[in-house]
């Protein structure tokens, strides 16, 4: 990831939330959880992340990051993710998001 021309895909977060407004980007990473869920367990665990993580353009994840994707994102010591963990550990790792978090709760509240 040293190169200057590699976009990483949080980096996209702002724009659509700006464009979908905040139900309608939870609603995509909903759509990113049920991409990457094993179907029988219902939550993300490390077969099903790296079985499906070349869907979102991450063939090339090692098994450490995947491990490491899912010890930063399991809440509950489960040694997976479920689907709020999920959409935590994505907000969590856009930046520009957590910088505008307060604005976007506000935004869900008012409109759920």
């Amino acid at each position: 990831m040293g190169s200057k021309n590699v976009v990483v895909f949080e980096d996209f977060f702002p724009a659509m939330v700006e464009k979908l407004g905040a139900e309608g980007f939870m609603k995509e990473l909903s759509n990113g959880f049920r991409l990457l869920v094993d179907g029988d367990k219902g939550v993300i665990t490390f077969e099903s992340l790296k079985n499906k993580s070349a869907l979102l353009g991450l063939k090339e994840m090692s098994d450490e990051e995947a491990t490491c994707m899912l010890r930063e994102g399991d809440l509950d010591g489960d040694g997976a993710l479920n689907e709020m963990e999920f959409c935590t550990l994505m907000l969590r790792l856009s930046p520009e998001l957590m910088n505008h978090s307060r604005k976007l709760l506000v935004e869900a509240i008012v409109n759920f």
